[in-house]
Formats: C-alpha cells, structure tokens, sequence
C-alpha cells in the first residue's frame, strides 16, 4: 500500500530518522574503528566506476544503472525479500547489460541494508552504488569497507559545506561520489563540487511527483566532462530509446525493472530493443 503521509514530509522524516540511526552507530566507533583496519589499505574503486558509466560516441543508447529497491514510501512495496535474491538479482543486472548496480541501502523507508550492499559487491564485477541518505563520513566509510564503488550524495539534503565536506571524503575513500540534484539551483550547487558523476532525479524527493522531461532538460546544462546520469522516471524500453540522442551518460532504473519476475532478463529485452531501434 501506498503511503498517505503528506509527501512533503517524507524526506525530512527520513533525514530525521537517519540522523537518529547515525547517532547509534557512532555509539560502536571501536568495532567501526576494527573493520575499517581490517578492510586494509584504500583501494581506488571510483575510477572503475567512471570509465564503465562515461558513454562513449559509439553507444547507441545510454548506460544503465540498475537498482535493487524492495519498497519505497511513495510505491509501497514492489518485491518481496526471498533467501538469496540480492546476489542472484545483482547477478541478473550484470548478465543483462547493467554497467553498474545500485543498491538502496535503507531500511525502514526502502527495506535494504548495508548488508544488501556486501552481497552485491562480492556477487558482481561491476560497479556498484551505495545508495542512502548519506549525512555523516561514517556512512560513507560503511560503503566503503562493504566493497561500494560509489556513494549517492543529495544535494537537498546538505548544506552545501557538508557537500563539498562529504564529496572529498568520498574521494579519499577511493569512492566516487554521485552528486544528485533535482533542480536547475540544485545543479548549479552540485556542478560547484568536484564530483564527476552528476545525477538529475526525475522524482522530486518531496512531492514525489515524477517530471522526466524537465529532469532531461535540466541534464542538458551539465558539462561534457562530467558523467550525467538521469535518476527515476524509466519504465520502457522506448523511454530509453528516447535519451539515445540525449546529454545522459547513464540511466538509473529500478522500480520498473525490480517488478518483473526476473529483473535482469527484463534489462536484457529493454536494452536489445533499444538498440535495435536506434540501430534500424
């Protein structure tokens, strides 16, 4: 069932309770503090990130982040958790042609974990995203000792201190940051840090209205240097077929392929026609 709470709170209610959730795990910084030594050495996994999603001249159509989302506020619940699913899933993505995996690592709003997140990262070779609501470095240290390759950065959520704060401890940690925006202001603050992959998201995380083609008109304003990736609104194939002679680098999609049966198949078939439409 879809949520009834005034969509206008539903962010400051998740920022609220992550903020409550950060504070608890900070209460176990030395057991934090153990699995940081143990992941070893930094590892520089953020480069990998931005050469397989940076579209080259000769794509057809642009790369695809696909996402593991069980529920959100505003859709209820789309799949249900099974035994094992979070590997054979993320396994799916990367059979189907996903250039990176996302994973919504929330719980009460999303229904992930960081744990969702490992077994992603050691189920694939491909990159993978640590997508939450990131507001302290120890978040951003969380993905990186569960093996992410990118952290998911809003802008509405920070003030622009914090960003640039978050963005550079993202880039110490060998992680590249993704920097999403859902505005034309928005953007200008994202563009002002040195993330290289920029995100525009479809759906207003307050109203949850979902506009793609103001999302596609605000990505047109991001420099060729940088990586644009459009976030929410893809269902089809031909919405993918459309962006072929887009500014998007890469597309995020989840929801519309989390409620097909088998999510990576669904990727391949959207993908082969894609191409061969564009092709034709």
């Amino acid at each position: 069932m879809t949520s009834t709470a005034p969509s206008g709170e539903f962010l400051d209610r998740i920022l609220e309770r992550k903020r409550v959730e950060i504070g608890r795990r900070k209460r176990h910084e030395k057991q934090l503090a153990a699995l940081v030594e143990a992941a070893g050495e930094r590892q520089e996994r953020g480069t990998f990130a931005i050469e397989r999603l940076r579209r080259a001249s000769t794509d057809a159509v642009p790369k695809v982040i696909a996402e593991i989302k069980r529920r959100s506020p505003s859709a209820g619940e789309i799949r249900k958790r099974e035994h094992g699913d979070i590997a054979r899933i993320a396994r799916g993505y990367a059979a189907g042609g996903a250039s990176a995996v996302s994973v919504l690592c929330d719980g009460p709003g999303f229904g992930g974990s960081v744990l969702d997140l490992r077994r992603a990262t050691r189920a694939i070779d491909v990159p993978v995203l640590f997508k939450e609501f990131v507001l302290d470095p120890l978040q951003i240290e969380l993905a990186r000792i569960s093996g992410a390759h990118m952290v998911l950065l809003l802008v509405r959520a920070l003030e622009p201190n914090e960003l640039h704060a978050l963005v550079a401890h993202a880039h110490a940690a060998g992680l590249a940051p993704v920097v999403e925006a859902a505005d034309e202001h928005e953007l200008s603050v994202a563009l002002a840090t040195d993330a290289t992959i920029v995100g525009v998201n479809a759906r207003d995380l307050r109203t949850f209205r979902v506009d793609p083609a103001y999302a596609r008109r605000v990505l047109d304003v991001i420099p060729s240097e940088r990586i644009a990736v459009l976030m929410s609104g893809i269902t089809s194939a031909e919405q993918i077929i459309a962006l072929a002679g887009s500014r998007a680098d890469a597309v995020l999609v989840g929801e519309g392929l989390m409620r097909a049966s088998d999510p990576g198949a669904r990727l391949r078939s959207w993908l082969d026609e894609a191409r061969a439409a564009v092709a034709s």
